[in-house]
């Protein structure tokens, strides 16, 4: 799909990856914030949004790039709770810094959608 290095399994007739413990998932720290922000990114190689989520108290205020702009407009966002990895090294995109991972899915033209819970939880709950 011409993807970058983080989306280059997204075909969803692929096998599954080789088998992990399960001490490798718990190392992935996934939570569910709220957006309190989304703006266009200006500078950014491809389309994407910054988004300013709220994960709780626990972990606090975090940014996030997104390349989600062909299904999300930026003012639709707000309020919306989104999974995001949270503790991965922040990451240097243009002249922005993203602090945590947005999560989501391809669909069927390789355009992301986002990882939600469809009921409420608290902001910071952690995916088990």
């Amino acid at each position: 799909m011409g993807c970058g290095p983080m989306h280059r399994l997204s075909d969803a007739g692929a096998r599954a990856a080789p088998t992990i413990p399960f001490d490798a998932f718990l190392a992935v720290d996934i939570r569910v914030g709220r957006v309190l922000a989304a703006e266009p990114l200006a500078g950014a190689r491809k389309p994407a949004l910054k988004l300013t989520l709220d994960f709780g108290d626990g972990v606090g205020i975090k940014r996030s790039s997104a390349q989600i702009t062909h299904h999300y407009a930026p003012e639709a966002l707000i309020g919306r709770m989104v999974a995001a990895v949270v503790n991965f090294p922040p990451r240097q995109i243009g002249k922005f810094m993203s602090e945590v991972l947005t999560l989501g899915f391809p669909d069927g033209d390789g355009d992301v959608v986002l990882f939600s819970p469809d009921l409420a939880v608290p902001c910071g709950a952690r995916l088990f």
